[in-house]
């Protein structure tokens, strides 16, 4: 079993992350993905921002897909790539708008060709609009979207986020709106054009921060590891590192001060409900430091579990993989690949109980153009044909 998607043929003409974290999400479920990039250049300094194919960035996105290199930019390579969108049921695309045009592959022209044909397109600042031809990468749009502005602790200035979430977050967005248009056309037999931005992505994932804004003017700001709004939230300390408690609310406080044996804090007047607690959050956080910071991190973890107060550690990247729950979940997965082995890289988050994943990944991402020749014939390009667009130079 492959997966719910293996029905589904995907041209993917993306490039840095998030087109790519889009694809992935087909592409993991059984999707045939076949990835179209430009014949690779002698002198070719690599893609900046993912680093090269073979370094981890790129394994991780684009593995479980076909490569074929053509130049969309040769008459013949256009040509070529109208015949694979004839009968392909998803385009995803990354370019800037007005690039998209100049080359031929926008919506409308491939609609011409395949009115059934889900076209998908991500971009940094929208398809239209004052700012939709800037450049647009994830720190950039984590500061244009506001999330800078209420990370990391206050008056330190902003911080960006650890992971390049405006990318991942949009590619997560557009491989739902695909898989929409694919229920609406297995309903209708229309395709349709979907898109989003990094932009959107970032002000939807502000969420209840955004919401305190549009719905009363009030303007979030730094919190560093405190919850904005629950008191207390936030990360603490113990004899050998830090926590991360929760314990707002009456019965989470309640159960906090039993398993610690903290009567003083349980009867101290300015803690005798949520709206005092919140009011004296910087107290009340010393207050619970002093207690924490006797107790070791895997005491507290213990206690407060036990007692049904959510507690964990703040572990590395390392730590995290290590953890026996992670490791049960088998969230780091082999991928085989030709020449370097199997490379281990992180499964998709989702479970479906039809489809249980597999013990590995299909395939590591493959070089450029590596899977040229058997892409083609098996689209019925005669193997006369193929020699003469790889002797033009049309693909790689």
């Amino acid at each position: 079993m492959k997966g719910p998607l293996e029905h589904i043929r995907v041209l993917d003409l993306t490039i840095a992350r998030a087109g790519p974290m889009a694809v992935r999400l087909l592409a993991d479920w059984g999707a045939d993905v076949i990835k179209i990039e430009p014949p690779p250049r002698k002198d070719a300094q690599g893609n900046s921002v993912t680093g090269g194919r073979r370094g981890p960035d790129e394994q991780n996105l684009h593995r479980n897909k076909r490569s074929l290199a053509i130049d969309l930019k040769h008459t013949d390579g256009k040509a070529l790539f109208h015949r694979l969108a004839k009968d392909a049921d998803v385009v995803v695309e990354n370019f800037r708008s007005s690039v998209k045009y100049r080359l031929g592959v926008d919506y409308d022209t491939l609609k011409a060709i395949n009115p059934g044909l889900v076209y998908a397109s991500i971009s940094g600042f929208g398809q239209d609009g004052p700012d939709s031809e800037r450049p647009g990468v994830d720190q950039i749009v984590q500061g244009v979207s506001g999330l800078m502005s209420i990370t990391g602790e206050p008056d330190q200035g902003p911080m960006r986020a650890g992971i390049a979430i405006s990318d991942t977050s949009a590619g997560m967005f557009l491989g739902q709106g695909i898989l929409l248009a694919l229920l609406h056309r297995e309903r209708t037999g229309e395709g349709q054009w979907v898109h989003t931005s990094l932009l959107e992505a970032m002000m939807s994932k502000l969420d209840f921060q955004g919401a305190r804004y549009t719905m009363s003017g009030e303007e979030p700001t730094q919190q560093g590891n405190d919850h904005p709004t629950q008191v207390p939230m936030g990360m603490f300390n113990a004899k050998d590192g830090h926590v991360n408690i929760a314990a707002f609310g009456g019965q989470m406080w309640q159960r906090f001060c039993d398993a610690l044996n903290a009567t003083a804090l349980l009867q101290h007047p300015d803690y005798q409900s949520i709206g005092s607690r919140t009011r004296h959050r910087d107290q009340i956080k010393a207050d619970m430091n002093a207690i924490t910071e006797t107790f070791s991190v895997a005491e507290l973890v213990q206690r407060l579990n036990e007692a049904g107060v959510p507690c964990g550690p703040i572990n590395t990247v390392k730590e995290a993989f290590e953890n026996p729950q992670v490791q049960h979940l088998g969230m780091a997965v082999p991928a085989p690949h030709e020449e370097m082995g199997d490379l281990n890289l992180v499964r998709s988050p989702i479970n479906l109980s039809s489809f249980p994943h597999p013990a590995s990944l299909s395939r590591a991402a493959p070089d450029t153009g590596a899977d040229g020749e058997d892409i083609l014939r098996g689209l019925g390009v005669a193997a006369d044909e193929i020699a003469v667009l790889q002797k033009s130079g049309v693909i790689g």
